[in-house]
């Protein structure tokens, strides 16, 4: 069974979103997936996510009450897919645990991105929820894609 893993900064708003959709996505599609999320930060650990997440994930079908934990270096072996939020992000990652092929950006997964990051919404409004939420669902149906594609998800050829 595969195992994919969000990644953000807190863990209470990008990352969790992705998690809710993601699973959603594979419940209804009937992919048997393992799906988490975590921070590169600490600051959040056992909370659940940010209201303004947990309303935008509620209102597409996500269950939304997962608590936030810190990312750690066993996640590398443990996870198939590690998808990061942004650039920082995987810094952080490889700066502690090395550089792991199987770390990727989410908007890797959307063809059609604009951006190559996932704007962090913490300090925004609903509607920079709204638009991340979007961006994330766009990149868990390219993640379910390469998945159902047999497609290596590390990125390589």
């Amino acid at each position: 069974m595969t195992r994919v893993l969000f990644v953000c900064l807190g863990n209470i708003c990008r990352s969790p979103l992705g998690e809710g959709i993601l699973r959603r996505m594979a419940d209804e599609a009937g992919i048997e997936l393992v799906v988490d999320s975590a921070g590169t930060g600490d600051y959040h650990v056992g909370e659940l996510p940010d209201h303004r997440a947990r309303a935008e994930g509620i209102k597409r079908g996500c269950d939304m009450s997962m608590r936030a934990r810190q990312f750690r270096a066993q996640d590398l072996v443990e996870f198939d897919l590690i998808v990061a939020m942004d650039h920082a992000n995987i810094r952080e990652i490889r700066r502690w645990h090395g550089n792991n092929g199987n770390v990727r950006l989410a908007m890797s997964f959307h063809p059609d991105a604009v951006e190559d990051v996932v704007p962090d919404p913490y300090y925004g409004s609903l509607s920079d929820f709204e638009q991340v939420a979007d961006m994330l669902e766009a990149a868990c149906k390219g993640i379910l894609e390469e998945i159902a594609s047999g497609n290596r998800l590390d990125g390589a050829d």
